[in-house]
């Protein structure tokens, strides 16, 4: 798996995201190593997942910044069953950034077993480039010194 070091790209299978307007300020952001997200001028809220409109109050004075790329884990769940760029058993989770948005992703680096996983634990991007052009966002924990 490629990571923020690692300039290779991983066997992926997966199904590919297909960035829209709306999205492709993320999607670049993810290349560049960024983590974007979205911030309403109006009310001051974070955002994920992109689009025009404040899901909040419903206005449009949005606008995207760089998020820390730091967050915990809100929920996630262990999944048995092999699809298409998975191998199981893998980790969906929903992390909770520390900007306050919340995304679903994959928690890598850590075994899929519930005695090791937990909500609340702390993690942090990993950029894993699936395509020469097409970057996702995993996360990992931070490792406790």
């Amino acid at each position: 798996m490629a990571s923020s070091s690692d300039s290779s790209v991983t066997q992926y299978a997966g199904p590919l995201p297909q960035p829209t307007p709306e999205t492709q300020p993320f999607f670049d952001g993810l290349r560049e190593r960024r983590l974007m997200v979205q911030r309403c001028g109006a009310c001051g809220q974070a955002y994920y997942y992109p689009r025009p409109i404040c899901p909040h109050c419903n206005s449009n004075d949005v606008h995207w910044f760089e998020a820390s790329g730091k967050g915990s884990v809100y929920s996630f769940v262990i999944s048995h069953r092999s699809r298409p760029g998975f191998e199981a058993p893998y980790v969906i989770a929903v992390v909770e950034l520390d900007e306050g948005p919340r995304m679903m992703t994959n928690l890598v680096g850590v075994e899929p077993d519930p005695e090791v996983l937990r909500c609340d634990m702390p993690v942090e991007i990993v950029y894993e480039d699936v395509t020469s052009d097409m970057t996702l966002p995993r996360f990992k924990p931070v490792v406790q010194a």
